[in-house]
């Protein structure tokens, strides 16, 4: 199976331009599920420019498919993800000044702190994934700290062009097979759009792609519910070699 993580954080950035109420994240979430998203992921920022903690306890109370809570590996973000207890938790790098994230965690710099994270989030029955690059001392690394999932950043691949594409899908189609032959669950996001998504969806050993700021592009003009079907249209056809 490939499943469809769907982010709604550019729904939250919408409202908080605005400091309004709508549109509502969690809306956007309820139609996505409807359409066929398999998960939604939201990333709680420790400068809050997006998400709120009050959108983490909606969500985690009225989804019905799989919560994903992206989150910086702080003190601060441990208590509330011990709190709320999403299923997911997706431990991202986080800087003030970027307008997203920019690259993948350093699990090779922090094991110490990371393995104890990934400790407390296991005993509360969360699953853990890590965002990294795809480099083998990095995955090497993610099962050290105990993480059961890594999430590839394809960032590099979605912004390449030419031979250099195709040498950032050959990085991400090696790190894919290397963490499955390591035991990991492999998933795969930043940067997949409706025209680089199918290469990525075709490698078999990745099982899910977190996709958000396309899908909400797509849907300021086309719907939400028609950007979420489309999207998981392209990846399934991929999978299926057609």
């Amino acid at each position: 199976m490939l499943h469809l993580g769907v982010n709604v954080d550019h729904v939250a950035t919408l409202r908080q331009a605005r400091r309004t109420t709508y549109p509502d994240p969690l809306f956007a979430a309820l139609i996505a599920e409807q359409a066929g998203a398999d998960s939604i992921t939201i990333h709680l920022r420790e400068d809050r420019r997006h998400i709120q903690d009050r959108d983490v306890r909606m969500c985690k109370d009225a989804l019905q498919t799989r919560l994903n809570l992206e989150m910086a590996a702080t003190d601060e973000m441990v208590r509330i993800a011990l709190a709320v207890r999403p299923p997911d938790v997706c431990l991202v790098p986080e800087k003030r000044t970027e307008v997203t994230t920019e690259g993948g965690l350093d699990v090779l710099g922090q094991q110490d702190s990371l393995k104890k994270i990934c400790s407390q989030l296991k005993e509360a029955g969360i699953r853990v994934s890590l965002f990294i690059d795809p480099e083998p001392t990095q995955l090497e690394a993610a099962v050290r700290v105990g993480a059961p999932v890594v999430e590839l950043h394809t960032g590099a691949y979605a912004e390449a062009l030419g031979e250099q594409r195709a040498k950032e899908l050959n990085r991400i189609e090696v790190a894919a097979r290397y963490a499955a032959k390591l035991g990991l669950t492999v998933h795969a996001g930043h940067g997949l759009h409706y025209h680089n998504v199918q290469p990525i969806a075709a490698i078999p050993e990745i099982v899910e792609l977190n996709i958000g700021h396309a899908i909400v592009a797509h849907a300021v003009i086309h719907g939400l519910a028609t950007a979420v079907s489309e999207m998981k249209r392209l990846m399934l056809q991929a999978r299926a070699g057609r």
